[in-house]
C-alpha cells in the first residue's frame, strides 16, 4: 500500500469546477492585481481570525516582513523566537536588518518556552516572534503579559495555524498582528503561494497595505520603502472556494490524530501534546521516536510518506553563524530535531492507510 505524506490531487478534483468558475470570473474581468476577489478574502479572513482588519500578501514569508518593516523593526533592534521553526520565521528578522535572538522551546507542545523570554529582554528587543507550530498555538497569555511589561510588539507566526484557538482566541487574534501561509501543503493551501496579516490595529492596518505595494501612498509617490508583497487575485478566487471546508478539513485531521492517538498508546512512539487550553488543526501529525532517522527511512522504504520538520534549528543553521550560538545552547530544540517525524494526517486519510503505517511504525520498533 502506497501511503502519501499529502494529497491535494484528491482535495482539488472535489472542488475543481468551482475553483475555476472563481478563476474564470477573475481572468474575464482582467482585474488580476488586488480586487474585489483579494478584498472579499480579507474581509473573511479578519472575521475567521476574530479581528478588525486583513491585508492579503504574497506569501506567509512576506506576512512577516510587511508586518515587522510596518511596525519599524530594523537594524539595531533585536527581536525574540524560536530556533524550531521554518525558516522564514528568523530569516524574516534578519532581512531587516534586525538581531534574531532565540530561546529554547517546550519540549512538549515544540512551541517557544515563554519562561525563558524574559531573560532574553534587553534595551534592544522590539518585539516577540511566537510560532504557532503544526497547529497548535503558542503559550500566549505569559507571552502577551512579558510584551505589556516592557513595551515590545508581538508578531504571532501563524503559518501553520488558522483557525486553531487558545483560550478560545483564534490565532493571530492576540498579538499586534498575525501572520498565515496559504502555500499550499498548508490546511488552507491555495494554488500557489500567498499570505495574510490580521490585526486589530487600524493605524497599523494602513501602514500594512502601503507597505504592500512599495510603500506607495499615491501615484508614484512613495512615503516609505516598502516590497511587492501583493496577493495575486487568482490566489484569493482559490482560496474564497477552499475557505468554506476548513472547518471540515481541521476535523478530520483532529479525527485522523486521535485514531493515530489511540492506535499508538502504550507504545515506545511518543504521540503529539496539545495543552488543555488549545484547539489544534494538526497542520502537521509530528511524533517523536528513537533512532528516528532509521524509522523515517524504514516508512520511506515502505511507501509510507513522512517528514521531519525541522532537521536543524535556525541557530545551528551556517547563515546564522554570525549570532554566536553553539551546539549546546538550546538542548530541547535541539534534541527534538533529531526525534521528531511527521505522519500523514491530511482529511482524505483512511483508517486503512493509517493502520498500515502505524503496523509499519511498530514492527520496526
Amino acid at each position: 500500500m502506497q501511503v502519501p505524506v499529502l494529497e491535494l490531487k484528491a482535495q482539488y478534483a472535489s472542488m475543481k469546477d468551482d475553483i475555476l468558475e472563481q478563476i474564470n470570473e477573475v481572468l474575464d474581468a482582467q482585474w488580476v492585481i488586488g480586487g474585489p476577489k483579494v478584498e472579499d478574502l480579507e474581509k473573511r479572513i479578519a472575521k475567521l481570525s476574530e479581528c478588525k482588519f486583513a491585508v492579503g500578501v504574497s506569501s506567509g514569508t512576506d506576512a512577516i516582513l510587511n508586518s515587522l518593516m510596518s511596525l519599524d523593526i530594523g537594524p539595531g533592534d533585536e527581536v525574540i523566537t524560536t530556533p524550531f521553526t521554518f525558516f522564514a520565521t528568523g530569516g524574516c528578522i534578519a532581512r531587516t536588518g534586525a538581531k534574531p535572538v532565540f530561546v529554547d522551546i517546550d519540549e512538549k507542545t515544540y512551541n517557544i518556552d515563554p519562561t525563558l523570554i524574559e531573560a532574553a529582554v534587553t534595551d534592544n528587543t522590539k518585539a516577540i516572534m511566537p510560532v504557532h507550530l503544526y497547529g497548535q498555538m503558542a503559550d500566549m497569555e505569559p507571552i502577551m503579559r512579558i510584551a505589556g511589561i516592557y513595551g515590545l510588539a508581538v508578531i504571532e507566526d501563524a503559518a501553520q495555524s488558522i483557525s486553531s484557538t487558545y483560550n478560545k482566541k483564534p490565532a493571530g487574534s492576540i498579538g499586534t498582528t498575525g501572520c498565515f501561509s496559504f502555500y499550499p501543503s498548508k490546511n488552507l493551501g491555495g494554488i500557489g503561494d500567498g499570505g495574510m496579516v490580521v490585526t486589530n490595529d487600524e493605524r497599523l492596518y494602513q501602514r500594512l497595505k502601503v507597505m504592500r505595494n512599495h510603500g506607495q501612498t499615491g501615484a508614484y509617490e512613495h512615503k516609505y520603502i516598502g516590497g511587492n508583497f501583493r496577493l495575486d487575485a487568482i490566489q484569493a478566487a482559490a482560496l474564497l472556494i477552499k475557505l468554506k471546508h476548513l472547518g471540515k478539513w481541521s476535523a478530520a485531521r483532529r479525527k485522523n490524530a486521535a485514531y493515530y492517538n489511540k492506535k499508538l498508546a502504550d507504545s515506545p512512539v511518543t504521540i503529539p501534546y496539545i495543552d488543555e487550553q488549545c484547539v489544534s488543526i494538526y497542520n502537521q501529525y509530528v511524533i517523536r521516536v528513537p533512532n528516528r532517522d532509521k524509522v523515517f527511512d524504514h516508512l520511506r522504504n515502505n511507501d509510507v510518506g513522512c517528514m521531519v520538520y525541522y532537521p536543524m534549528p535556525l541557530h545551528m543553521q551556517e547563515c546564522f553563524a554570525y549570532l554566536g550560538y553553539k551546539e549546546g545552547d538550546l538542548p530541547v530544540a535541539e534534541k527534538a530535531a533529531k526525534e521528531v517525524m511527521a505522519l500523514p494526517v491530511y482529511p482524505e486519510l483512511t483508517n486503512e492507510m493509517q493502520d498500515y503505517a502505524i503496523k509499519s511504525i511498530l514492527d520496526f520498533l
